[in-house]
């Protein structure tokens, strides 16, 4: 590395940060141009030549063997006892055509799937701290040690698999403690901890949700840090400094979050369709969670960022783990989002004599869209029962399904439920007080939404007029009535409230945007807490 014609592995160094000292402790060299500098040596010394290419030193070409690594810079790859068993090379001159990084072939000593570069000089760290950094590349180790993260290593060509996590149990110890993973006030994860770096959400997400399926008692210590802009350590360290590499590896998070706030990251939750999607999309990832304890945990913190309710993310987390192997979430555009099902909708029916046909507006297994049926069944059938509930206050993106979106906007157009007292003092007046009022007004009330909705509205609102309800006491069925619709505005409130927290997580406490979320965020609690008082 100290020859003339090193100068460029030399400036490469420079440029990323790295001094001489760094090169030495990490025993950095350089390969000359040329094809047989190192063969001609080697045999010099005695050794055949297939030996040097058993080594992996060589490649054998159709004239004899040459140098398989040429004019690049050049990392010692090392086992456990700090013997030299390979190398990894990375091109410098702009007239070499081959890959950019070259590392040794399979050897008889050297095994990429079950070798972690920097290991030799991280293992004392490793067991004494009860932690171990795994980045992408050689430079990453080499400023993840500069920086004192001195726990870092890195594949060599290959993904993070079965035989690394082997010889990362080993250093850590038992993992087996069920309370592994769980981090203490100290900071440290009890039973150690495993720390990912990536430079992409996409990249970490892929090695992650890897290592979930593999071994659980392993994930359950894993963690994932991703720096923002998307810098690797190295690149990191040049920005911003060795603080900013130690901020990256203590701002991790646990691969379980890392993986369910990834595949939310890829929806937008802004909307109804997007946060019933997300459900569909985590429900899961957290099924696969065997620790059940833990995996309950998780479903209460997805109820939160979706802004749902527990018992709606609980019970789709229980389908999912009773669905087949491999059946996975379901996309966009399936059942559920306005699209035909396969079957009439339980409630709803087939076609009967005397009833329109029946619309067929999604899976009505879907809790959330069950509740949502049976909300505008009570209000098409008993405005009365349900005044004073909220619902006239309730935002559209409540509704997930598209068709009974309509349902409630075209209520919302008309006047709300509270519309429905005008039709009722006109039917009073002609009949006197009682349910004989009551039936006509709701007749006439249901005809104006019908002609001002339009046909597919109309369809819709005849399904949810003829729809059984469940109780037959008329005591009993105001409660059932007044109950679901209740139930109904305080998941709204809920989602919205889980909107505007998300809100707040993406913008700075002095900006406007923040303020402005900050004040609904009180103002929707404040409704959800009076809502509670008077159930």
């Amino acid at each position: 590395l100290g020859s003339p014609e090193a100068q460029i592995a030399r400036e490469f160094l420079a440029q990323r940060g790295f001094d001489q000292k760094v090169a030495q402790d990490f025993s950095i060299g350089f390969a000359p141009k040329g094809w047989n500098n190192l063969t001609d040596f080697l045999r010099s010394r005695g050794f055949q030549d297939q030996e040097i290419v058993r080594a992996g030193l060589a490649s054998q070409g159709n004239r004899g063997i040459y140098d398989r690594f040429r004019g690049r810079l050049m990392w010692p790859i090392r086992d456990l006892t700090g013997a030299t068993i390979g190398f990894g090379a990375r091109r410098l001159h702009d007239d070499d055509q081959g890959p950019k990084y070259l590392n040794t072939p399979e050897t008889p000593i050297y095994h990429k799937s079950q070798v972690l570069y920097g290991l030799d000089l991280a293992k004392r760290n490793i067991a004494k701290g009860r932690q171990v950094v795994i980045v992408e590349g050689y430079t990453d180790v080499m400023a993840a040690h500069v920086a004192g993260i001195e726990t870092a290593v890195a594949t060599c060509g290959t993904a993070f698999g079965p035989d690394h996590v082997k010889i990362i149990r080993r250093l850590l110890g038992d993992v087996a403690d069920p309370a592994a993973g769980i981090q203490l006030a100290s900071g440290v994860s009890r039973g150690g901890e495993v720390i990912f770096t990536f430079d992409g959400d996409e990249a970490g997400r892929k090695a992650a949700l890897k290592a979930f399926a593999e071994d659980q008692n392993f994930a359950s210590q894993t963690f994932v840090a991703i720096e923002e802009s998307g810098m690797d350590p190295c690149d990191l360290r040049m920005a911003r400094g060795d603080e900013a590499v130690k901020q990256l590896v203590s701002s991790r998070e646990p691969l379980f979050e890392f993986v369910i706030r990834s595949t939310l990251k890829t929806i937008d939750l802004n909307t109804a369709e997007g946060r019933v999607y997300g459900l569909r999309a985590s429900a899961p990832i957290i099924a696969g969670i065997r620790d059940h304890a833990l995996q309950r945990e998780y479903a209460r913190q997805l109820a939160g960022w979706l802004g749902m309710e527990n018992r709606e993310v609980f019970d789709a987390v229980r389908r999912a783990g009773r669905a087949p192997r491999g059946q996975g979430p379901r996309v966009p555009g399936a059942t559920g989002f306005g699209q035909p099902n396969a079957g009439p909708a339980p409630g709803v029916g087939a076609p009967n004599q005397g009833r329109a046909p029946a619309m067929r507006v999604g899976n009505e297994a879907d809790p959330i869209m069950r509740l949502e049926r049976q909300a505008l069944e009570a209000i098409i059938q008993r405005p009365g029962d349900v005044l004073g509930t909220g619902f006239d206050d309730l935002d559209g993106e409540t509704f997930t399904t598209p068709a009974y979106r309509s349902v409630h906007d075209v209520i919302r157009a008309n006047g709300g439920i509270a519309s429905y007292v005008d039709f009722l003092q006109i039917a009073e007046a002609e009949l006197g007080v009682g349910e004989e009022a009551h039936r006509k007004a709701t007749a006439h009330w249901n005809e104006n939404l019908m002609e001002t909705g339009g046909d597919v509205v109309a369809q819709i609102i005849t399904q949810l007029a003829v729809s059984p309800l469940p109780q037959d006491d008329p005591e009993r069925l105001r409660d059932y009535c007044f109950g679901v619709v209740r139930a109904l505005v305080r998941t709204g409130l809920t989602r919205q409230i889980g909107q505007l927290k998300a809100t707040l997580g993406r913008h700075s406490f002095d900006s406007e945007q923040y303020q402005t979320a900050f004040k609904e965020l009180l103002e929707l609690e404040d409704k959800r807490r009076k809502l509670q008082e008077e159930m």
